[in-house]
């Protein structure tokens, strides 16, 4: 048994199809992948995956057998990190990670912070998703991360630096894009356009639950990976999303953010940190450290002190 053998495994659960994960994740061919996975199951001696004509499923041992996959490939991607800062002992590695799109705002306050640093520091900076960047800070690759909180990332810090109001963002020339602010029911009538929740948890449960409070019932007409991806369907169905206030720095002149009428949802983003991490870098960021504000911050909440610090 191979680590490769436990990837592909993983892809395949992950993504519930041979066909999504050959082509999207592991970029080989679908009968190799099927080759490779028979031969996982030969090693481990069960059967780890259902094939039917309605798709795949894992069985009892292929569930018990994704969690132990999964920890594995976590270990030994922080064993292969700890081994390369090893022979890199001239500078302390540093990794940042950004919520993609947020690293406009972001990078240039952190490289404030570790500016007396910069010159004993090997920065590497990231862009990825939310559950990417989580998974970075728990397998040790990344230091600290731009992105949204999740509860549920045991061994993980969450310190909120802004809250962000949610916009309607539309097609410039659609006929609701000469209105001051949207409503819910503008909303309704349009093809809605979402993050899937597979890339964009937190932002889907706010989403989700606007929409559930303002008593709609709406399901997605299509969803999307990427904000490129999100403003292709608005231009090509005229259709309509709820993105957060920073994806206005991002959109092309094709397309406008209009405000929601009434109370707007709002959306947290949080410098998170591995709790366990032994590098003094991270604590750079953290609320009432010297280097990191110019400005006395002890009688802010924490959210306002670390975003007094970053500012």
């Amino acid at each position: 048994m191979e680590l490769r053998h436990l990837r592909y495994f993983v892809a395949v659960a992950e993504e519930g199809s041979f066909t999504r994960a050959a082509e999207q994740r592991l970029h080989t061919a679908q009968p190799s992948l099927s080759r490779q996975i028979r031969d996982l199951e030969r090693d481990v001696g069960a059967n780890l995956i259902l094939r039917g004509p309605r798709g795949l499923e894992l069985t009892e041992a292929g569930r018990v057998f994704l969690d132990h996959a999964r920890l594995i490939l976590s270990q030994a991607e922080a064993a292969s990190e700890a081994a390369r800062r090893a022979a890199r002992p001239a500078k302390t590695p540093f990794t940042a990670g950004f919520l993609t799109g947020h690293e406009i705002e972001w990078l240039p306050k952190v490289l404030e912070i570790l500016r007396g640093d910069l010159a004993k520091i090997e920065l590497t900076v990231h862009s990825a998703s939310s559950p990417e960047l989580t998974r970075a800070l728990l397998n040790g690759t990344m230091d600290v991360a731009f992105l949204r909180p999740d509860n549920a990332a045991v061994g993980l810090a969450f310190e909120t630096v802004t809250n962000e109001k949610l916009y309607a963002l539309l097609p410039a020339d659609h006929p609701l894009a000469k209105r001051k602010a949207i409503g819910i029911d503008d909303i309704a009538r349009v093809p809605f356009v979402s993050f899937a929740k597979k890339y964009a948890p937190a932002l889907r449960l706010v989403i989700d639950g606007y929409l559930s409070r303002s008593g709609i019932e709406l399901t997605p007409a299509h969803e999307a990976e990427t904000l490129p991806m999100v403003i292709s369907l608005i231009l090509s169905t005229a259709g309509i999303s709820l993105l957060p206030e920073y994806t206005r720095k991002l959109i092309p002149p094709s397309v406008v953010a209009r405000p929601l009428r009434g109370e707007a949802p709002t959306i947290p983003l949080a410098i998170g940190y591995s709790k366990t991490n032994p590098s003094p870098l991270p604590r750079l960021f953290l609320p009432q450290n010297p280097k990191s504000s110019a400005m006395p911050v002890r009688s802010l909440s924490a959210s306002r002190r670390i975003a007094a610090n970053l500012a």
